[in-house]
């Protein structure tokens, strides 16, 4: 069983950072693309950033191209989100996924992930 675990979620004024951190256990971690989703209340889930198995390929939305790094560390079972100059709009439930396959840089969407952290809360104060 997969199961993935997010840490690093707290209370930060905007223009400050934040590293989120991801760890999997139960499977072939370098076997999976790897992506941050988040959900702000009210609204739907919406793609963050994405990784390739061996961390070649990186996408990100255009909300946080130039802000936010994804990075993964197949040694440790672990992504990170590397999250600054962060605005009060980034606040949302932060989830990081697991893909069995190769990464989706084109409209990636949450369907296209197999299995599911449980979320940490990034909130960004004015």
């Amino acid at each position: 069983q997969v199961q993935l675990v997010e840490s690093g979620g707290g209370l930060v004024q905007a223009g400050g950072s934040l590293r989120l951190s991801c760890a999997v256990s139960g499977g072939t971690f370098s076997s999976y693309a790897m992506g941050w989703f988040r959900q702000a209340p009210g609204k739907e889930r919406e793609f963050v950033a994405a990784i390739s198995w061996g961390g070649g390929r990186k996408y990100y939305a255009d909300s946080v191209k130039g802000r936010f790094t994804i990075s993964r560390d197949n040694a440790k079972n672990t992504v990170y989100l590397q999250m600054n100059s962060l605005k009060p709009e980034d606040t949302a439930v932060y989830y990081c996924a697991a893909r069995m396959g190769v990464v989706v840089g084109t409209t990636p969407k949450p369907e296209q992930y197999d299995y599911w952290g449980q979320g940490t809360q990034v909130t960004v104060a004015s």
